[in-house]
């Protein structure tokens, strides 16, 4: 069977470990609402409508108020519920220009405004910052209306991907005097700077949270990094870490996380390689999302030689890999000839998903190839097999590996010893243990 082909019949496996990734973290985050009923009650989640008579313009079906004043039950289906009526608000408030025709529209719906109802509003007209300012004014005008922080932070959020930051200033001293200014809108402003390549701005916006009471700790300067390095501004992400240490902060490993991903996104494998000497340097070990960073960024430059060295250097600190760095490895390695690290990374992942059939298939290909396994590869693949009872099979392979003249560790034949008689197989593993003693004469007297 071709390398190719077996790697075409891998193609479901990777396919899991793919989807496991996309849903974990290295993707886009999901954030889930949870409602509980001191939440709902104390932000007035309420939706619902005031009697009236038939009105043409009244499309929305709201539920009583009271539904809002007991526990909720379904959180998951309350959600659904509040997005429809924020989805037919929008396209009322989307369908009419005129401002002074938008308002007499709103208000002929009669609908009692929460909190969560125009946050979820706003956000959904992110990409209309103009509509987005005026259905935000007309709420506050409803009777028994305030907005929160969060209400706030959209509209900011929207005006900023207009750039009207004049505008959002003024929004910010409103949130000030009625205090529900937050940090987090201090991040929103920065990253609208970030993003429209504003980098001196968005400096002095998030140094202006000092400005505004709030004390700078080292998650905000952490969230400002991770900003700049996702906005293509590395280097100004940089010069901000350097001149922050110089203020006695001391940064963790997150701090150094964000940098090895800035600079490995820029394919400045010098600068990955600094910011790795000095993170070591200052006593931070890397982690396992530290080595991912690193191996993907050797592997894009096609440094294959140098992904392998930093997986082999997980494995010797005892950081197990992630599904992703094996598939990093794998779809990196297979751009040039297979060798037999890249055997070893495709036996050992398909050994922890515990898919042995496809982890033998792989290892007599690779045989095939004219490539020998290693002590350590033996090691994965039995222990692979013997945790799946696939005691027949492993037999073979230890036999396999003492024909091959290779003495398994002590650990190792432990492990095994412990399964076979747990299983019942001493007449096996007798003969297991005289092969091996056979093997040790031999070798002494070699």
């Amino acid at each position: 069977m071709a390398f190719p082909q077996i790697i075409k019949r891998s193609t479901k496996t990777l396919d899991v470990l793919h989807s496991s990734i996309h849903t974990s973290s290295s993707s886009p985050s999901i954030s889930v609402s949870v409602c509980s009923d001191k939440t709902i009650n104390s932000s007035q989640s309420s939706i619902h409508t005031k009697p009236t008579s038939h009105n043409s313009h009244s499309l929305l079906h709201l539920h009583p108020r009271y539904f809002c004043n007991k526990l909720i039950e379904n959180p998951v289906e309350f959600d659904i519920q509040l997005t429809a009526e924020a989805e037919k608000l929008c396209k009322i408030i989307s369908n009419h220009r005129d401002r002074s025709k938008l308002e007499s529209l709103l208000n002929s719906t009669q609908v009692e405004l929460s909190p969560a109802l125009v946050t979820e509003v706003l956000k959904k007209l992110s990409n209309a910052g103009v509509f987005a300012l005026s259905f935000f004014r007309w709420a506050e005008k409803q009777s028994g209306f305030k907005h929160t922080s969060d209400s706030y932070n959209a509209l900011i959020e929207a005006l900023g991907k207009i750039k009207q930051f004049k505008m959002i200033w003024t929004l910010v001293n409103e949130m000030k005097v009625k205090g529900v200014l937050d940090k987090t809108t201090f991040a929103l402003i920065s990253r609208r700077y970030a993003r429209a390549k504003k980098v001196k701005e968005a400096m002095e916006a998030f140094e202006r949270m000092e400005t505004f009471g709030f004390k700078i700790e080292l998650c905000d300067i952490n969230r400002f990094l991770d900003t700049l390095c996702k906005s293509r501004q590395v280097e100004s992400a940089h010069q901000v870490f350097d001149k922050m240490t110089k203020r006695k902060f001391m940064p963790n490993i997150k701090s150094y996380t964000i940098l090895l991903e800035g600079w490995g996104q820029e394919m400045n494998l010098l600068k990955l390689d600094e910011v790795y000497r000095e993170m070591k340097g200052n006593g931070f070990e890397p982690d396992v999302v530290a080595y991912g960073i690193i191996i993907n960024a050797y592997c894009k430059a096609k440094k294959y030689d140098q992904a392998i060295k930093k997986f082999d250097e997980m494995k010797l600190n005892n950081i197990e890999p992630t599904p992703h760095i094996y598939c990093t490895l794998i779809n990196g390695d297979f751009k040039c000839d297979p060798s037999a690290c890249t055997y070893e990374i495709m036996v050992r992942m398909f050994c922890n998903e515990g898919k042995m059939d496809m982890a033998m298939s792989i290892w007599e290909e690779m045989k095939d190839e004219g490539i020998l396994p290693g002590m350590h590869m033996f090691a994965t693949l039995i222990n692979g097999l013997c945790r799946e009872k696939k005691l027949q099979d492993a037999c073979k392979y230890f036999e396999e590996m003492l024909d091959m003249g290779i003495r398994p560790p002590t650990h190792m034949f432990n492990k095994v010893k412990q399964i076979f008689v747990h299983e019942g197989k001493e007449d096996v593993l007798m003969m297991l243990t005289r092969r091996l003693e056979k093997l040790k004469t031999l070798l002494v007297v070699s």
